[in-house]
This record gives structure tokens, sequence and C-alpha cells, in this order.
């Protein structure tokens, strides 16, 4: 799935890893590992980067303390089922993970700790777990006038038009890792909701607007963060991101633009030109949209974006304030109201004009 020099480097880091614990035994000591600490004290905002990054500060694993051995031994052979991985060329989700533990006696209380020991593995070695083929379940999509070439193995050469299938095509990794051909596109469009996403194929909105469509389902997952980041760097395509009207909403447009504290280790998932376009608080009023009122939970989190230093430019704090001005929330979908195509024909091109 990856290139070679990508995979080249990941196994080498990986064996790295391992000769490091080979070598501990061969002295005789207790094999230790110094894992980067993802504390919230050890995570800090880079305003130049625009997103948080890890710190200096490591905890170390001793294999020679009893409470250590456990978590020890799972993040070893995490680190050797993910050279497998690369060494068969072969891909594996997190819940894969999870139960292949299970056939080597390697106990997890749950999903969740696996997923740790993954996070923990990726920081060790300073690459994101789909360079060790590791992806979360495939729940994105996208949509457009984009010829991409496969580069996994037994498809390489292989080409595809985006628009071949009327749905979408799911972001997983053959795509994520494929080359760009060509495209007509000049810009892409972002949508929370699978709801909207199909509205936009519905109304040609590729071919209106000539864009590119990705519907997150939700939080982005990492590798359609990637994707999105990889058509702005590489095709130069400005990328407008529409989510719900609520803090929820807002967040998952900062993920976007600036990434999460949760993946603090990881560098190259941000898009940090992409713009939130909406849905505004502001929209709720200008449009006179449907709304439901601000529970105290969103209230709260709306508190919690204005202390956040991501959300410190004009734009955003306009908008919070917005919020807990009207205390109202409203989706994607309020914009029928005024008739199923509305948002199609008024509020987009409305909006990317008003984008620049």
């Amino acid at each position: 799935m990856l290139t070679s020099s990508k995979k080249n480097e990941a196994l080498r880091r990986l064996t790295s890893l391992g000769s490091q614990i080979v070598e501990d035994i061969r002295r005789r000591t207790f094999p230790a590992l110094k894992i980067p600490s993802r504390s919230v004290e050890n995570i800090k905002y880079d305003r130049k980067l625009g997103q948080y990054v890890l710190g200096d500060e490591v905890i170390i694993r001793n294999s020679k303390n009893i409470k250590h051995l456990r978590p020890f031994a799972q993040l070893v052979w995490i680190a050797y089922f993910s050279k497998e991985l690369l060494k068969t060329n072969k891909t594996s989700t997190l819940r894969d993970i999870y139960y292949s533990a299970q056939a080597y006696n390697v106990d997890f209380k749950d999903q969740d700790e696996s997923d740790e020991m993954i996070t923990e593995l990726e920081s060790i070695i300073r690459m994101p777990r789909e360079d060790i083929n590791i992806y979360p379940e495939e729940r994105s999509a996208i949509f457009g006038d984009l010829t991409i070439e496969y580069t996994v193995p037994g498809y390489e050469g292989k080409r595809l038009v985006l628009t071949t299938h009327p749905d979408g095509v799911m972001i997983g990794p053959a795509l994520t890792t494929a080359n760009f051909v060509r495209t007509s596109a000049d810009k892409v469009i972002v949508i929370e909701k699978g709801a909207l996403f199909t509205r936009f194929i519905e109304e040609k909105v590729h071919e209106r607007y000539r864009a590119i469509l990705i519907a997150t389902a939700g939080q982005a997952p990492r590798s359609t963060r990637y994707l999105i980041r990889r058509l702005n760097k590489e095709l130069g395509l400005p990328v407008y991101i529409f989510t719900d009207a609520d803090p929820w909403g807002m967040h998952i447009a900062m993920v976007i633009i600036s990434g999460s504290a949760n993946a603090a280790h990881i560098t190259d998932l941000v898009t940090p030109k992409a713009k939130w376009a909406g849905v505004w608080a502001t929209d709720i009023v200008r449009y006179r949209l449907p709304s439901d009122p601000l529970t105290e939970v969103d209230i709260k989190r709306l508190y919690e974006l204005k202390r956040d230093p991501r959300y410190g430019e004009e734009i955003w704090r306009r908008e919070i304030d917005e919020f807990l001005r009207i205390r109202k929330k409203s989706e994607q979908e309020a914009f029928a109201r005024y008739g199923l195509t509305y948002i199609v024909d008024k509020y987009l091109p409305d909006k990317l004009r008003e984008m620049g």
C-alpha cells in the first residue's frame, strides 16, 4: 500500500526498535522503552505549524517493573505484527488487530487498550499507523472528476475515474495511496453528512462548481484527512468544509484544518489552508433556519473551544460568540425548508463567493 521508500523506512524503524530490545537482553539488562509522553502537559500548540505537537518529555516503560510488563509485551507484539504486515504486503484494521491478538494469546481487555498500544507505537517510531498498514474501518467517500492510478500490489497502473460509482468511492488504503493523474476540478468540498453528499452528487455539484466532493460521515478518519491534505498540497486545490451549525461541526472542521491533541505525534494529517465555510451560527440568523436550542453540553463545549488556541482567529471567535448569543444550533438539512435544491442553488454559491 505504501511507496517503497516509506515501507523501507517503516521496516527500518521497527527493526531498530526490536534490535534495541534484543541488545538489552544480550547485556543482561531488563529491556526498557522510551515513549514520548502524550500527557496534557506535553502537548503544545505550535502556532507556526498551526497544530498541536508533542513536547520533549518521555516516559520509561521498563520490563523490570511488574506493572509495566503487560503493556510492554503488548507493545512489542503490536510492533511484531506491524512488521509482518509490511513484509507480506497485507493491511489490517484497528478492529482486526484486537481480534488477531487473541490468536497469539496476547491479552487486551478491550479494543480501546489495543488502539492505545498502536498509538504508542506510532509515537515511538514517529510514523502514523497507516505507514505500517493499519487502517480504521472505511466510512468516508469521494466523488468527482479525478482520475487516480492505483499503486497497490495486483492493481499497479490500473486507473479509475471517481465518478464511476453514483454513491461515491470509499476512501480506503488503496485510494489513499493512489497517484493523482488528472482532474478538471478547481476545489474540494468536504461535507459532514452523507445525505448532503448524496444530494450534491444528484445535483451535479461536481460539474456545476468544478468540485471534488468528500463525505466525512462525522469526524473525518485519518486516512480521509491525509487524502484531503494531498489534494490540497499536490494539486493545489482549495478546500471548503461544510458541517452542521453546532460546536461539534466546528470541531470537525478544525480537526481537518489543524489536527487534534490525540494525534499530536503525527504532523502530516492537517490542511492549514482549508476553510470552514459553514454552516455558521450567523447563517442560522441570516437564512432563518429551523433550529434547536443549544444543550448544556453544547454550551460547555463552546466555552472549551473559546479557550482552545486554535480558535483564536476572528471567524471562529465571531461564530462562537454568535452561538452563545442566539443559543441555537441547526443542521445542514435545515435548508430543505426552502426546497430540496436551495442549498445547492443559493447557499453554496453564496458561500463560495463569500470565501473568495
